[in-house]
């Protein structure tokens, strides 16, 4: 019982670092989801939806997230890592999951739309363990906040 509770404390904490991110996103205009990628204890990879500044379509948070925690690594693979996003993964995004190997996926909000759940099939890497709905409320306020915002 002692490490479920442990468990929960620190999906909390790095979901609200996340949450964090995805705050950013939403100051810049940008759809609010963020990301952050973690191995031990410690964040090795964060980011925030880009698709705006940087004009690209693949900028989505858990991409970067990927990318910079690759980086941190200096592996490609990403097998001892947990990667917390405030958004359940598109396709795209849940493919590179499946090929970085991340070991793990929270995710907070379901997306109904564009999440990769919607395909009915698992396509995160075999081995890849999968938490959903942590801060999932708060995370889905965000993005209602941001689209309201958006059209008024």
């Amino acid at each position: 019982m002692k490490l479920d509770i442990q468990a929960d404390i620190l999906d909390n904490f790095f979901m609200a670092e996340a949450m964090r991110q995805a705050e950013i996103a939403y100051d810049e205009g940008e759809i609010p989801v963020g990301a952050v990628v973690v191995i031990g204890e410690r964040i090795i990879g964060k980011g925030y939806n880009q698709t705006e500044k940087l004009n690209d379509v693949t900028a989505h948070a858990e991409m970067i997230a990927i990318t910079a925690a690759s980086d941190n690594l200096g592996a490609k693979y990403l097998q001892d890592c947990t990667l917390y996003v405030t958004l359940e993964p598109c396709i795209m995004c849940a493919g590179a999951l499946y090929w970085s190997q991340m070991s793990r996926v929270v995710f907070g909000a379901a997306d109904e739309k564009r999440g990769f759940s919607k395909l009915g099939k698992p396509i995160l890497h075999p081995k890849t363990r999968l938490t959903t709905g942590i801060l999932g409320n708060e995370s889905q306020e965000l993005l209602l906040k941001f689209f309201r915002k958006l059209r008024t």
